[in-house]
């Protein structure tokens, strides 16, 4: 059985002070691969730290990262929508509070260095195939009911993608139109990039987190928690990880 071992972690990024979360297995001897968690938009809650720990549990150094300073979390849409808003309206402190909390990971005494991966949900999974543009030396990234616009590049620009990409995907997800869902496609065709893009049939945003479907009936908003889809996901993005790793 695990003996998973967690703490508060503090460091800076472009002199902001972030507040993330860092979960592994004590009992596991030697280093192991590390994995961020990216949080959707309402912030590093319980349900990104949750993720840790379940990454934990699988035999990886888990970190949730914090991307909007100070560990502020929203409690309604219209707090969660304005603190999204204002992170994605420059991707350079995106990439630069992303790195840094990978910076985090890396040094932590029992993570592998050399092997890491980021996934992420709703905001966070699209800051994920984002940050995969990069080269950031990423393993593999997996978005589960991500944000794919983030994913394209400007016009003119390029790409380094070099890690492997899963995305999980709800058929009934009506955030994203099929126009910018076949844009994704396209990008990913443009860059080379090896991605694997799963449609999980009746699934509706926010598929895999359990608080969905009270959020989508408080706010009058098309959320909802599919335990099936959940399930699948989490499972397939384990074989991601295990094969990207080696």
């Amino acid at each position: 059985m695990a003996n998973i071992k967690s703490q508060e972690v503090t460091y800076t990024a472009g002199g902001a002070s972030m507040k993330g979360y860092l979960a592994w297995d004590a009992d596991r001897p030697g280093e192991r691969p590390g994995v961020l968690v990216v949080h959707e938009w309402w912030g590093c809650n319980d349900y990104a730290r949750r993720r840790a720990d379940m990454l934990a549990e699988l035999g990886y150094t888990g970190m949730a990262v914090d991307m909007y300073g100070d560990g502020q979390t929203a409690g309604n849409p219209d707090d969660a929508g304005g603190l999204m808003n204002d992170l994605l309206g420059d991707l350079g402190v995106v990439r630069q509070r992303f790195d840094a909390a990978l910076g985090v990971l890396k040094q932590h005494e029992s993570t592998d260095a050399g092997k890491t991966a980021a996934i992420g949900y709703c905001m966070g999974g699209g800051i994920v195939l984002h940050m995969a543009r990069y080269g950031s030396g990423l393993k593999a990234v997996a978005s589960f009911h991500g944000a794919l616009p983030l994913a394209v590049a400007p016009e003119g620009e390029g790409a380094n993608v070099t890690a492997r990409i899963a995305v999980y995907h709800g058929e009934a997800d009506v955030f994203f139109s099929p126009e910018e869902v076949a844009a994704f496609h396209a990008e990913m065709d443009k860059t080379g990039a090896d991605c694997l893009f799963v449609t999980l049939p009746g699934a509706l945003h926010g598929f895999t987190n359990p608080a969905a479907t009270a959020n989508g009936e408080k706010y009058g908003i098309p959320l909802r928690y599919n335990e099936l889809a959940d399930t699948a996901s989490w499972s397939h993005m384990q074989l991601v990880l295990q094969s990207a790793f080696g």
